[in-house]
C-alpha cells in the first residue's frame, strides 16, 4: 500500500486526534500550524498543504489549486460553499481531484433539531415556557386549543441532500405529505418531487417550510418577499441551511404581520446575529446560534467518518459524500 501523505487543519481535542492518529495507521499526518478556528470561517494558507496527497478540513482553495499532489479533499463540514465555483470545480476536479463533505455525520442531528423546532410549535412549548418565566400563568384551555398535530400537515424541504432525506425519514412515522423541492430530481426519492417553477404551488399548500438550501449564486435571497407572500397564513418556515438564502427583511415583514405563524432560525446573515437585530424581538420568531449540527461526539464522528473514506480511497472505491 503506497504511504499517503495526509494534512488537516481541523482542531481536536485529545480524544479525537488520538483516534486520528491511530487510524491513519503507516500513512504520514501533518497537522496544519494554522488551524481552523471554526468550520465557518476560512483558515490561513498553509504551504505544507503542497505536499499532501489528502486534505481533512478546511483547506484553502487557492492554495488547494496550486497543488499538483493533492487528490482527495474531505471537509470537516457538510457545506462547501468556498468550493462550490467553476474555477475550482474545474481547476481541482478537471485533473481528477475529489471533494467529499461530511453530510454522513451532520444529517442526523441537523434534522433532529428541525423535527424538535416543529414540535416545539406544533405543542406551543415556547408560550408555555414563557408563562413560566414571566407571570406563572396557566392559561390551559386556551393553549390546549393553540396545539396542533403533526399528522397530515404538508411539509416543503427546500433542497434534497442528506439533511432532507434523514428528515423525510423522521417525518413519516407522523404521517405527514412531505413534498422536496429540488433543481433537478435525481429519481430516487422517496417523497414527492417538484422542480423551483413549481415552488409557488408547494408553498401554497404548505404547514410547513425548512430551507436546507446551501449558499451559492442559484440560492441567495431565494426566499424573498414574493415566496413568503405565497405562503398560505399561519405557515411556520424553518432554516438550517444558509442565512444568506433568505431575504430577512422580508422575513421579518412576514412575522410582524402574522402572515407567518412562526419562524426557528439556526442560520441567519450575519453571524452571530448582532444583539440590536430586530429579528432577535420579531413575533414568533426563535433563534439558535447555529448549533443544528452539534452534538457530543461530532469530533469523534467527523474522524471516524474521514477513516471510512479513507479505506476506500486506500482500495480506489467510491468516497462516501463525494461532490466533485
Amino acid at each position: 500500500m503506497t504511504t499517503l501523505t495526509i494534512w488537516t487543519n481541523a482542531q481536536f481535542a485529545d480524544a479525537p486526534r488520538a483516534q486520528l492518529l491511530e487510524g491513519v495507521g503507516s500513512h504520514r499526518l501533518i497537522f496544519s500550524t494554522q488551524l481552523s478556528a471554526s468550520n465557518l470561517v476560512k483558515a490561513a494558507p498553509d504551504p505544507a498543504l503542497l505536499g499532501a496527497d489528502v486534505a481533512f478540513g478546511q483547506p484553502d482553495p487557492d492554495l488547494t489549486l496550486q497543488s499538483t499532489r493533492l487528490r482527495w479533499i474531505q471537509l470537516t463540514t457538510a457545506g462547501y460553499t468556498r468550493y462550490d465555483v467553476p474555477a475550482f470545480r474545474a481547476g481541482f476536479g478537471g485533473r481528477g481531484g475529489q471533494l467529499t463533505n461530511s453530510s454522513g455525520v451532520y444529517d442526523e442531528p441537523c434534522a433532529e433539531q428541525v423535527l424538535a423546532f416543529m414540535l416545539a410549535q406544533a405543542r406551543q412549548l415556547p408560550a408555555s415556557h414563557e408563562s413560566q418565566r414571566t407571570d406563572h400563568g396557566w392559561p390551559h384551555l386556551a393553549r390546549r386549543a393553540r396545539c396542533r398535530l403533526l399528522l397530515g400537515q404538508n411539509v416543503v424541504l427546500l433542497g434534497f441532500g442528506a439533511i432532507g432525506r434523514r428528515l423525510a425519514e423522521m417525518l413519516a412515522p407522523f404521517g405527514m405529505n412531505v413534498t422536496a423541492v429540488r433543481r433537478k430530481p435525481a429519481g430516487d426519492e422517496n417523497v414527492r418531487v417538484v422542480t423551483e417553477e413549481q415552488l409557488g404551488a408547494a408553498l401554497a399548500s404548505a404547514d410547513h417550510v425548512v430551507n436546507i438550501l446551501p449558499e451559492n449564486p442559484a440560492t441567495l435571497g431565494l426566499v424573498n418577499t414574493a415566496r413568503l407572500a405565497a405562503l398560505k397564513p399561519g405557515a411556520t418556515f424553518y432554516n438550517v441551511g444558509r442565512g444568506t438564502t433568505v431575504d430577512q427583511d422580508a422575513l421579518l415583514a412576514a412575522l410582524v404581520s402574522g402572515h407567518l405563524a412562526a419562524a426557528w432560525l439556526d442560520v441567519t446573515d450575519p453571524e452571530p446575529l448582532p444583539p440590536e437585530h430586530p429579528l432577535w424581538t420579531a413575533p414568533n420568531c426563535f433563534i439558535t446560534p447555529h448549533t443544528a449540527g452539534g452534538h457530543d461526539d461530532e469530533s469523534q464522528r467527523l474522524v471516524r467518518h474521514f477513516l471510512a473514506n479513507l479505506r476506500r480511497f486506500e482500495s480506489s472505491g467510491e468516497l462516501l459524500d463525494r461532490v466533485i
